[in-house]
This record gives structure tokens, C-alpha cells and sequence, in this order.
């Protein structure tokens, strides 16, 4: 009999523990262990910044959904994980022990790295929690009132830009209901070398998509920019040379501002040599396995994965949903394979396909492998992305809560796009 421990019940950590579950022996058992009973559907936070969503509306408490798919829960975060010893060290003074750990914890937030940065005592929002996203929304709801300049972007070190270009064109969708957006001059502040980079060197004409959208909008950008501190109502960014050197440094004031912070590793992680990186994330094979740690795995946006090469500013690799989900069900197979004595033969595909919703239009993208060269390479803008990505949440919080394993992305994208196999399992 093994136990299969899974740390964290986000996207990828709710989905992996149905996918386990599918692929255990009869006498196998699965927990799940995470810091929050409820599940958020995190792509939705945007919306509830400017009070589109409530956080009721987009999430769902998994006690009932894993009870009925035999899957045990304990809603305790962790304090320390002690991998030589095969256990998880909980806050609240127990241990659960495990044969084989699957972590999908995702990222701490790297507020703390900038001066003033943050929602927690600083002065900027995130929609990066459903928790920030509602805090986000009671500062939209003041600033409405007295209205001002506005920026949105990604700080140095970022690696998951989507959001930020998502909510900077909801934003300005809300503020023309609102008829207040001749009132509010917008900036798009961003460590990334050029508009629609996306930590992935672009993906199809997102360049020019993003360039041309912003033009239409009358939003101003800067790139390549890094945020040295944030005081009330003013950021202090500098912006940098290709070499690296600070070309300008300027003060930006703002009534609202909404960054994306980076990521690092969660402090349970933090200095486990052989299991982390030094910002915190999980050291994996093509198997999604810890070299060191045989009977570790992890998934997500909590793995290590390097970036695609030397910018001006930091910026780091985004793990997109489809991409989390080949993670997904490598695993699970992989580790089916592994209790009944084989060996892990399946690799993730680490294709991207994003639907960037813009409030009444969108930009969506697939990129296959995420990675260039790719053998696809498209991107494509309109109406038609809004629907789908509000096709997208109520299909996937369903999914969720009928405790169903089946990936999504791969079925909507290869109808969407009329390609014949955007994803195929590769054998290692």
C-alpha cells in the first residue's frame, strides 16, 4: 500500500489529486493537503477587481467534492517539509507521513522585494489571490470617486504577464461604463523587453496585437523597466539599457496601481538542497520528478524552470494552464506506472494557449512547445475571446466541482483552432 501525499489545491493540485486518484492501486490511499479549503479559480481574479465577480462566485470548498472522490483533505498549511524522513511538517504541530509527494503548492508572493510594493502595508494591488483581487476592488471603488492616473504592469523577476495585460484593458473597459476614462490617463509598466513578450520571446504577432490594442485604447507603455520603490500615489522606476545600465530614472504618479509581483518558492521549500533552486522552486526531470528525491514530484508554477535568455530587466517563464495540465497527467501516469513497478515513460508537452480576456474583446495565443522554435506559433485577437474565456471559467469550476479529471485545454483549443492534434504525449 502507498500513501500519495498532493501539497496544494489550486489549479493544478485540485485536478492532480482527481487524476491520482484515477491512477491508484485498490489499496492505495490519497491526501490532499493545502493552507485553504476553498478552491479560487485564479483567472477570474481580474474580474473581481473591478466587482464583475464576487470571490463567492468563483469558489468552490473542496471538503464535500474530494470526500465523494475517496480523496482524504486536510485543509492545514504546512510548516516544513523534511524529505529524508518522507514527511510533512503541518502548522499545526502534527506530521503526515508519505510514500510519494506531489507538490502543486504554486508561488509566495515576492512583494517584499520592492519598497512600498504590495497590497499587504504598500501601496500597489494584485489580483494574484482572490483575497487581493476583492482588497484590489475596494480600491477601485474609492478611486472612482477621484479619479486619477493609473498603472498596471509586471516588476522585474515576474513570470506570469497574462494577468497584467488582462486587467489593464478590463480596467479600462470598466472605466468607459463608468464614463470616467477621459479622466484617467493609463500606463503599462513592464519588465518585459518589448510588448507581448510574455516571458516567451512573443507567441504568434502578440507584439503587435498588444501594441496595436494599446494604441487603440490610449494606453502609454514602458518597457524594460524596473520599479526600484513605490510611495503613496508615486513609483519610482528607472528604466535600463540593453547593457543592462539605468537609462532614465522616473517618478510615475498614480491613483491606482496594480502590479504583478515575482515569484519564489514557498518557505517549507526554502533551502532543501537537491529539491529547490535557490529562489525556492522545485528541481524536476522531463518525468516531472525530483532527481534527488525519487518519490518527490512537482507541477506547476512551483517547478524550476530557467528563463529563455538574457533581458534588460528579469523575467521569468510563465507555466500557462495547458501547460500545468500536461504536468498533470504526465504525472499521474508516471507515478501509476511507478506502483505497479515500471518505470515513469511520459513527458509533459509544455505547449501554452492563453486566453487573455480584455473586458469585451481578447487576445489569445498557442504556442507549441511553449518554447521557441515552435511548431506553432499563433495569436489572434477579438470578440470572440471574452465568450471563450467566460466559457472557460464556468466549464472549468464545473469540472472542479463534479471532481472530473479530464483535460480541458487540449479538447476547446483543437476544436477552437480546427487543428487536428495540438497535444501528443511524448514517450521518454
Amino acid at each position: 500500500m502507498a500513501h500519495i501525499v498532493v501539497l496544494g489545491a489550486g489549479l493544478g493540485g485540485s485536478i492532480m489529486a482527481y487524476e491520482m486518484k484515477d491512477q491508484l492501486r485498490p489499496e492505495d490511499r490519497i491526501t490532499v493537503v493545502t493552507k485553504d479549503p476553498k478552491y479560487h479559480f485564479v483567472p477570474s481574479n481580474p474580474w473581481v477587481a473591478v466587482g464583475w465577480r464576487t470571490p463567492d462566485d468563483i469558489s468552490i470548498d473542496l471538503t464535500k467534492t474530494l470526500q465523494r472522490k475517496g480523496i482524504a483533505f486536510k485543509p492545514v498549511a504546512a510548516e516544513k517539509l523534511h524529505p529524508e524522513e518522507n514527511r510533512l511538517e503541518l502548522v499545526d504541530g502534527t506530521s503526515i507521513d508519505y510514500d510519494y509527494l506531489i507538490i502543486a503548492t504554486g508561488p509566495e508572493l515576492a512583494f517584499d522585494e520592492i519598497e512600498g510594493f504590495g497590497p499587504h502595508g504598500g501601496y500597489t494591488q494584485s489580483v494574484c489571490h482572490v483575497d487581493h483581487a476583492a482588497k484590489a476592488h475596494e480600491a477601485f471603488e474609492a478611486f472612482c470617486k477621484t479619479p486619477g492616473p493609473v498603472i498596471v504592469g509586471a516588476v522585474q523577476g515576474a513570470s506570469c504577464f497574462g494577468p497584467a495585460y488582462e486587467f489593464t484593458f478590463i480596467l479600462e473597459t470598466e472605466l468607459r461604463r463608468r464614463r470616467i476614462r477621459d479622466k484617467v490617463p493609463m500606463t503599462y509598466i513592464t519588465s518585459e523587453p518589448y510588448v507581448g513578450h510574455l516571458g516567451l520571446d512573443g507567441v504568434g504577432d502578440t507584439n503587435g496585437l498588444l501594441e496595436s490594442e494599446m494604441r487603440d485604447h490610449h494606453i502609454k507603455w514602458m518597457t524594460s523597466t524596473r520599479v526600484k520603490k513605490v510611495e503613496k500615489g508615486k513609483m519610482i522606476v528607472e528604466q535600463i539599457n540593453e547593457d543592462g545600465t539605468v537609462k532614465a530614472e522616473k517618478e510615475m504618479p498614480f491613483g491606482y496601481a496594480m502590479m504583478l509581483p515575482a515569484f519564489r518558492g514557498i518557505k517549507p521549500l526554502m533551502g532543501i538542497e537537491g529539491l529547490v533552486n535557490p529562489r525556492g522552486f522545485v528541481i524536476v526531470d522531463q518525468h516531472q520528478q525530483n532527481p534527488k528525491y525519487r518519490n518527490i514530484f512537482a507541477i506547476g508554477v512551483c517547478i524550476a524552470i530557467p528563463p529563455m535568455g538574457p533581458t534588460p530587466v528579469p523575467c521569468g517563464v510563465p507555466k500557462t494552464g495547458f501547460m500545468i495540465e500536461s504536468m498533470v497527467t504526465a504525472t499521474a501516469h508516471n507515478l501509476g506506472n511507478i506502483l505497479r513497478g515500471k518505470e515513469p515513460d511520459e513527458v509533459g508537452t509544455w505547449n501554452a494557449v492563453c486566453l487573455a480576456d480584455f473586458g469585451d474583446s481578447g487576445v489569445a495565443f498557442v504556442a507549441q512547445p511553449q518554447l521557441p522554435p515552435r511548431n506553432v506559433n499563433w495569436a489572434s485577437s477579438g470578440k470572440w475571446v471574452h465568450l471563450a474565456k467566460i466559457g472557460f471559467e464556468k466549464y472549468f469550476m464545473r469540472k472542479v466541482k463534479r471532481g472530473t479529471s479530464e483535460p480541458f485545454y487540449e479538447k476547446a483549443t483543437m476544436k477552437m483552432l480546427g487543428i487536428d492534434k495540438l497535444k501528443s504525449v511524448q514517450k521518454g
